[in-house]
């Protein structure tokens, strides 16, 4: 049971870190390009897409309509959070990578303790597990 709330739980905090920042990206993109430039990125065509990928993501995990697109969504995500914590740490701002570090907890919880939560389980779970 302590799995089900803890799925859940840690699910619906990853997915509003994801929409907020989608949101923030859509209403403050010049922001968002400056501080993107301030980490080395060229962010002129890179901010549409980040939005929409920070909605697709969380939508193709809470839905879940085809495991492995829900667990594709969980290694993006993984891999966006992991790159955007060490780009701040790689310009020397370790501050910046603090949602990137709680965004990573989350998303580890919710990862392993899908398996209790939902009715198909993720095969890449029980290969973790042995």
């Amino acid at each position: 049971m302590l799995e089900f709330y803890g799925y859940w739980i840690s699910t619906a905090l990853l997915s509003v870190l994801y929409l907020a920042s989608a949101y923030m990206y859509a209403t403050r993109r010049q922001w968002v390009r400056e501080a993107l430039t301030e980490l080395g990125y060229s962010a002129n065509n890179l901010v549409p897409f980040m939005i929409i990928v920070k909605v697709l993501g969380p939508i193709a995990i809470l839905s879940r309509v085809s495991v492995p697109l829900s667990d594709l969504a969980y290694a993006g995500i993984f891999f966006h959070l992991l790159l955007s914590g060490l780009a701040h740490i790689g310009v020397r701002k370790p501050v910046g990578a603090l949602p990137a570090a709680v965004g990573l907890a989350l998303l580890l919880s919710s990862f392993m303790t899908q398996n209790d939560a939902r009715d198909v389980p993720s095969p890449y779970i029980q290969a973790a597990a042995l």
